[in-house]
């Protein structure tokens, strides 16, 4: 799954952050100015886009298309409906595997644990920081341990928000060196 918007990479950084975060990469469509938007026949004369979701099967073709209001959230119920006809074996495979991950994923026995997506704009700054000061931890990529992704919208007031650390039972929902210090025993 992929967002894109015509929006620049900044814009999509403070969205995404305002949402608390998500779970899956955003693409920035801003130069040249909608072009994609504009191949697929969603970008408005105005610049800015229909709100449209558009499912591929593995050749490319595009099986389903849901161009709606933008205040209009898509019914996430369907959408897995529209997979399943695409690709049976894949949903089925994702479905068992989001069982499987919520019967067995604990919180790892260790005493900094940071939860991070892929595409977290700033968890790359955390392990630098942790690799700096020799700290070890544990991670955990919440966009495939749903479990741990359920921990975190537990932390983070129902959103999936990373970075969060966990250290020695603190949690620390994005990154602060400072409350990181401080949760470390660490003098400044």
């Amino acid at each position: 799954m992929l967002g894109l918007s015509v929006d620049s990479v900044p814009c999509l950084k403070a969205w995404s952050e305002s949402l608390g975060g998500i779970t899956y990469p955003l693409l920035s469509d801003f130069y040249p100015h909608g072009k994609v938007a504009e191949i697929f026949g969603v970008l408005r004369p105005e610049g800015y886009t229909e709100r449209a979701i558009f499912v591929m099967d593995k050749q490319g073709i595009i099986c389903y298309v849901d161009v709606h209001d933008i205040d209009t959230q898509p019914d996430n119920d369907e959408l897995f409906r529209i997979l399943t006809e695409v690709d049976p074996e894949v949903a089925e495979s994702v479905r068992a595997s989001q069982l499987l991950d919520m019967q067995t994923s604990t919180e790892p026995d260790a005493d900094v644990t940071l939860y991070c997506t892929p595409w977290c704009p700033d968890c790359p700054e955390v392990r630098r920081y942790f690799k700096q000061h020799d700290i070890p931890y544990v991670e955990i990529d919440i966009s495939r341990d749903r479990a741990a992704a359920a921990r975190v919208r537990g932390w983070a007031d129902g959103n999936e928000t990373t970075p969060i650390i966990n250290i020695h039972g603190q949690i620390i929902v994005t990154y602060d060196q400072a409350k990181v210090e401080k949760a470390l025993g660490m003098k400044r």
